[in-house]
């Protein structure tokens, strides 16, 4: 099997993954929700566990479902005592989703040791070994698992967002406007919600925990900082998560160390330097 074939795939595969996460990312970003990926990841690791526990198979769209549900569970139970003004939005998200991983966690300690889903793979995630899971069509391989699927989430998000992108735009910005012409909000928060756990769910076992934070956080942030329209922030959240990706896996490569850390690196450092950027330009203005 040629190396530079797979590190080819490995390299779009992150591609793929990094601009499907960057899209619900800038809305999440936009309404100030965008620690709700995280509280999502970690709910998606409990509903795949309890999933294999009652059904006793790894590689059945049944996870996808067990984690789906549990996902927008756990997005309906941080809304609702959001709801009640006891808490702050992120203390909430801070409680929650340490409590769902822990579970999750201790349920594979005790009912599981033996299967794939340890701990350092959810928050580290295997990109590297996602080329060797190959696709073959008639003797012949034609890519791996992880690119196609990631592939098909890329195209379903990118027409999601053509067909919403006004809903979503004034939903974000201006509920009550978007009431009176007609479209409910609460139904369009939902299709984000629900677009945000199939991407997730999808790069959850390439990408681990960590890196699905990356991706759908930092490129819309940084996006944020130099951007002036909507359209400017998606181009350049896109843009950014290429850059990040290719910089990221290129640098693991040379340096022979962790993709996640290396991609979560570079995007760090891009958004340093992009507030900078935006730091200098607010004091000339």
């Amino acid at each position: 099997m040629n190396i530079t074939f797979l590190y080819l795939q490995l390299i779009a595969t992150t591609i793929f993954t990094a601009i499907a996460c960057c899209i619900p990312g800038t809305f999440l970003i936009l309404r100030g929700t965008s620690l709700i990926s995280d509280a999502i990841s970690h709910a998606i690791f409990l509903g795949i566990v309890i999933s294999f526990l009652i059904f006793k198979q790894l590689y059945t769209p049944i996870l996808f479902f067990g984690g789906t549900i549990t996902a927008l569970s756990t997005i309906w139970i941080i809304e609702y005592l959001i709801k009640t003004q006891k808490l702050k939005a992120d203390a909430v998200i801070g409680i929650i989703f340490p409590f769902l991983f822990s579970i999750g966690a201790l349920l594979i300690n005790l009912y599981a040791q033996n299967i794939h889903l340890d701990i350092d793979a959810v928050l580290l995630g295997e990109l590297a070994f996602s080329p060797f899971y190959q696709i073959i069509w008639s003797d012949i391989l034609i890519g791996s698992y992880a690119l196609w699927t990631m592939g098909i989430i890329l195209i379903f998000n990118l027409f999601a967002l053509w067909v919403l992108y006004k809903k979503l735009i004034l939903s974000t910005f201006d509920p009550e406007f978007a009431q009176s012409c007609k479209y409910n909000v609460h139904k369009i928060h939902w299709i984000l919600m629900v677009l945000t756990c199939i991407t997730i769910l999808a790069a959850f076992e390439a990408t681990g925990a960590i890196l699905i934070i990356s991706f759908i956080i930092i490129p819309p942030a940084t996006a944020y900082l130099v951007s002036k329209s909507i359209d400017h922030m998606i181009l350049i959240g896109i843009l950014i998560s290429i850059l990040g990706s290719i910089s990221g896996c290129l640098f693991a490569n040379l340096a022979q160390t962790s993709i996640a850390g290396s991609i979560t690196t570079v995007y760090s450092i891009i958004f340093f330097l992009a507030y900078l950027y935006f730091i200098k330009a607010k004091r000339l203005y």
